[in-house]
């Protein structure tokens, strides 16, 4: 397993409020999550730090406690975890007038066995390279998807509307948490991308995906210049694991 991760507050941000988990310590088990946070100065950053600490927690101390070759156990322990993390971030939410908007997207991808368990919530997004091509796994819990799914606006007027930050869903801003999850096969050559929105809405899919492939071993740090070079309006991070 190869792995990559970068992150970058970019160019107009104060802070950083993107976090990201990698593990290698069990070359059986994967962890890697990313989460972009919100809700104001320092809010965003503790919101996705205390999610991804926690979702982490939560699975270390239970996987060897269910059994591993039903995929149900998995992806029920990948949601739970989540739905551990939002009861936190919730929680601490409450205690604090600073602290009481604030949430946090949240991806969470467990390789194991040659599959991808996955969990999503929010607009981060992860992506699967096979080959010549690359296929976006997530469906963003956005305005503008709902909008897109509808057929009331194209993907490319999603791309600026006014409304695009808009979230359906988050963790830590209701007491429940509905996350999606799934497994995927992840085959040798396969490559994983996660990435916060501050790296989709400032560079196109298909140049995610030129620029992994044919510059892999530097791909995460060249896909944030090319995100601050458009401007770096907001966080940028990737997480890049290649099978």
């Amino acid at each position: 397993m190869e792995v990559l991760a970068s992150s970058d507050k970019g160019r107009v941000r104060e802070q950083n409020e993107d976090y990201y988990y990698v593990s290698d310590k069990n070359k059986d088990l994967g962890i890697y999550m990313l989460a972009d946070g919100m809700g104001g100065y320092e809010g965003g950053e503790i919101a996705s730090r205390l999610a991804i600490d926690a979702a982490r927690r939560y699975i270390e101390d239970h996987f060897d406690e269910i059994p591993h070759d039903n995929k149900e156990n998995i992806l029920k322990l990948i949601r739970d975890s989540m739905e551990y993390a939002n009861t936190v971030v919730f929680d601490i939410a409450k205690q604090s007038e600073e602290l009481k908007s604030m949430g946090t997207t949240l991806e969470i991808c467990l390789i194991y066995n040659n599959r991808a368990y996955i969990g999503h919530i929010g607009d981060s997004r992860i992506y699967r390279i096979r080959g010549q091509f690359i296929r976006k796994l997530t469906t963003d819990h956005s305005y503008v998807e709902t909008l897109v799914k509808d057929g009331t606006i194209t993907k490319e007027e999603a791309k600026h509307h006014p409304k695009k930050n808009m979230l359906m869903k988050a963790l830590g801003c209701l007491e429940f948490a509905e996350p999606d999850v799934m497994v995927k096969n992840f085959q040798k050559g396969d490559i994983i991308v996660m990435t916060s929105d501050g790296l989709t809405n400032m560079v196109e899919e298909s140049t995610i995906h030129e620029t992994i492939i044919n510059n892999f071993e530097n791909s995460d740090k060249l896909l944030i210049d090319m995100a601050n070079n458009a401007g770096g309006v907001d966080n940028i991070t990737v997480v890049i694991i290649k099978n």
